[in-house]
Formats: structure tokens, C-alpha cells, sequence
């Protein structure tokens, strides 16, 4: 049984992006549980030379819907990033959720071999889509997500692997 390109990104995005919103629940309760202003959490980096928080779930969500359209060859949805609290990066998630689910399997299957082409910050890039796919969108889309939870879990946030994992 093989796997279909749209298995490997619109039920997988939906769910890890439900994960994602749980495990920022969690810190934002943790952040009114140890009087912990929300932006600073929200302004964390593991590291000085890495994005914080926020950066990472709109670049998570980029990835998500971003790269579903794409497959399904269709200009991506845009979204402004200027959220600066823990709602509007809720309400970010959830969009992008609603907006990953209008892809239906007859627009994403097949797409193995469809040229795509779009820019980064490092400038033009191509791929066939099984490429992008396994080269560029997944690895970056979990990049993001677990860097989220890691600056999480540094602040403090009793998070664990099944939180990530979507089993708790």
C-alpha cells in the first residue's frame, strides 16, 4: 500500500497543527500559572540567532498552507503576520486548518511530478512536487513546529512528546 500525496500533507498538517495549538494552550497557561507575560513567552528563542515563538507557528502555518496549495497548484492563501498575542496566533492556526481542508485528494494527488516554483528568502526555487514535498515542506514544517515546542519546554512548560504527538 503505497502512500498518497495528499495522506502525506492535509491529515498530517491538520493534526499537527491541532498539536501545535495545544501545546501553545499549554504555555499560555503556564505563563498566567508563574506570572509570566505573554509577550516575553511569545518573544522566547531557543537561542539569540534563532526566531522566537511567533515567528515559528506563522512560518509552521506558511508551510501547511502554503505548501498545500501549491500541490494543488493554486496561489496560496496569504496571511499577514502580525499576530502579538496567543489568540491571534490561535485564530491563525485555525485558519490555516480551515483553509488546508478545502484541499481535496483529486487536487493534491498526482501532483508527484508537478513543477513547483515559488521564492524564499535564498530566492527562486524549484522542485517536482514529490520533491518539494519530502525535501522542502515537510522538514521545514516540522522544523518549525518542534522549535516551537522546544522554546516551550526551555521556558518551563511541563510539556512532553505525547503533547507533540497529539496523545494526551
Amino acid at each position: 500500500m503505497s502512500l498518497s500525496m495528499y495522506q502525506a500533507t492535509v491529515p498530517m498538517f491538520v493534526r499537527s497543527l491541532q498539536n501545535l495549538r495545544h501545546v501553545l494552550e499549554k504555555g499560555e497557561a503556564h505563563a498566567k500559572a508563574v506570572n509570566i507575560a505573554p509577550q516575553a513567552l511569545l518573544e522566547s528563542r531557543l537561542i539569540d540567532d534563532m526566531l522566537p515563538l511567533v515567528r515559528n507557528v506563522q512560518i509552521a502555518t506558511d508551510m501547511a498552507k502554503n505548501g498545500s496549495a501549491r500541490l494543488a497548484a493554486v496561489e496560496p492563501l496569504k496571511f499577514e503576520d502580525n499576530e502579538t498575542t496567543f489568540a491571534e496566533l490561535y485564530a491563525r492556526i485555525d485558519r490555516a486548518i480551515d483553509y488546508v481542508n478545502t484541499f481535496a485528494p483529486v487536487l493534491i494527488d498526482g501532483s508527484e511530478t508537478r513543477k513547483i516554483t515559488f521564492r524564499s528568502g535564498s530566492g527562486e526555487l524549484n522542485y517536482q512536487g514529490k520533491a518539494y514535498l519530502t525535501e522542502f515542506l515537510l522538514p521545514n514544517f516540522f522544523f518549525h513546529c518542534t522549535t516551537s515546542y522546544a522554546i516551550l519546554r526551555k521556558a518551563g512548560v511541563g510539556l512532553g512528546k505525547k503533547d507533540f504527538l497529539g496523545l494526551q
